[in-house]
């Protein structure tokens, strides 16, 4: 079962992935004349704007929760894994991943405010839905969207908790000798106190969390590369030459270093990968595009601040060894002697014991606590929102609250099992999961690109016209966008 669930693996995750969703990026960034440099002021200015509502959470809380959902894991293990196998170079690509990855971003999450739905009070959207909406509704775009929604439940609300309990139950041992079963049982109180309260709840600890949490630990990597700054040179050298094989340590290994970098890069950041749409679907804005402007803005937030601060720890400091991926033989060991097996948080560790011996395990196990936490928050959310989506079709429009406590108890008894058990083969699943509906998403919002054209476009006129962002509006039908119903209705109140 294993070698199947291995090989099955590296089918999903082949070279043809990696390219898509470069490719992805490059077609977004150019249609929209690389918005993502000429709109930086108008992100953070719609960042921090917008109010909330009965039905929706504000474009701040918005972001964090979306936020929340990218920074976890992957941030620390994610690195640190992909520079093991990649070397320096590899965080070259997840800068690549992350500056292209901004443009894909903000299609999937323009598409995902597009075509939202009101339900029981809240909204809810993602894929699924725009799949279904944005294809016009056929028997293709309905089973498209089921079958992206199946794929989510599964990868988000079953294989990937485990992924993340595992990590933070690993770090909470070692550095304080707690037993997993208490770090278990602490993550699961946690987390179901703050999922069955809702996406407002869930968004709300998310706005206090992520700002908090991620400034200290970009302030720590800050300490660290101004205690090291002499290093600063050599490192970014080593980024630079390893990303194109020009150093010949590790010029064997480029193959490695583009998959691995744009591997975690994804899975760091998730741009394409279709969970940014659902946080930012519940958001309250007076225009789609706001929220793939904030949604893109958060691509960056995740791999240029977070990543960037977990890899310049590492490299910085020389604690790190490098592997060849196929016969797991050392390519470069650096001031620090690892194993395969201590491949992950080790390698931070090390990098902040270098500044103050000893702390470097109670500082990341902290960290890693709360990125997991809250990325725990963001998951059960996604997973909510797609099995709302897989019981209205099959119910014909009704929603379930059974099968709502019984996710929430499968949610909670994944993170219970992860955190006691081994996650190799965890991790290989979760990157199925996540591979699958990366083709999936980016190969839907690549279909609909001219109507995200069309979104983006009408925001950008009216910004030339100098209207404020605050009085924007939106019109799908004199676009001649069909299906955005949410907004056609939105309009048509506002006109009357």
């Amino acid at each position: 079962m294993e070698s199947i669930v291995y090989k099955v693996n590296d089918i999903v995750w082949s070279n043809w992935l990696v390219y898509l969703c470069l490719l992805s990026g490059v077609y977004f960034s150019l249609r929209t004349k690389f918005s993502q440099v000429r709109n930086i002021k108008v992100m953070v200015k719609l960042l921090l704007s917008g109010e909330k509502s009965e039905e929706g959470i504000s474009s701040f809380q918005g972001f964090c929760t979306a936020l929340a959902g990218r920074i976890g894991t992957g941030n620390i293990a994610g690195v640190a894994t992909a520079i093991a196998w990649g070397g320096p170079g590899a965080l070259f690509w997840m800068w690549a991943i992350a500056f292209l990855g901004a443009g894909s971003a903000f299609a999937e999450s323009t598409l995902g405010q597009l075509y939202k739905e009101q339900h029981e009070g809240q909204y809810r959207g993602g894929p699924a839905y725009y799949i279904e909406k944005g294809f016009g509704g056929t028997a293709f775009a309905k089973a498209y969207g089921l079958i992206f929604a199946i794929v989510t439940v599964i990868a988000i609300g079953i294989l990937l908790p485990g992924v993340q309990s595992n990590s933070i139950a690993d770090a909470v041992q070692n550095s304080f000798n707690l037993s997993k079963t208490v770090t278990a049982v602490i993550l699961v109180v946690l987390t179901g106190v703050v999922v069955l309260g809702g996406i407002k709840r869930i968004g709300s600890a998310a706005e206090f969390i992520v700002p908090f949490m991620g400034g200290i630990y970009i302030l720590m990597a800050l300490i660290i590369i101004i205690v090291n700054v002499g290093q600063l040179p050599t490192v970014l050298a080593q980024i630079f030459k390893g990303a194109f094989g020009m150093d010949a340590t590790f010029g064997g290994i480029l193959g490695s270093t583009v998959a691995w970098g744009v591997k975690r890069g994804v899975y760091s950041n998730e741009a394409g990968q279709g969970t940014g749409p659902q946080a930012s679907s519940a958001a309250e804005v007076n225009h789609p595009a706001v929220q793939g402007f904030v949604q893109a803005f958060s691509v960056y937030v995740d791999t240029l601040f977070v990543c960037s601060a977990t890899g310049f720890m590492i490299l910085m400091t020389d604690c790190y060894t490098t592997f060849n991926e196929t016969t797991k033989q050392v390519v470069y060991n650096a001031g620090t002697s690892f194993t395969t097996e201590q491949i992950g948080p080790q390698y931070t560790i090390a990098g902040v014991n270098t500044l103050i011996p000893g702390f470097g395990g109670a500082f990341v196990t902290i960290a890693l606590f709360f990125f997991v936490f809250t990325t725990l928050m963001a998951y059960y959310y996604i997973a909510e929102v797609n099995l709302t989506y897989i019981i209205k079709k099959l119910t014909g429009g009704k929603s379930s609250k059974i099968a709502k406590y019984i996710l929430v108890f499968v949610f909670l008894v994944m993170i219970a099992f992860g955190a006691v058990k081994s996650a190799d083969l965890a991790w290989t699943m979760g990157d199925i999961g996540v591979g699958m509906m990366a083709w999936l998403n980016i190969i839907a919002i690549l279909i609909l690109s001219n109507t995200v054209m069309k979104c983006f476009n009408d925001y950008e006129r009216q910004l030339k016209a100098g209207i404020p962002t605050t009085e924007i509006t939106f019109d799908p039908i004199s676009l001649g966008i069909k299906g955005a119903t949410f907004w056609e209705e939105k309009c048509s109140n506002t006109n009357k």
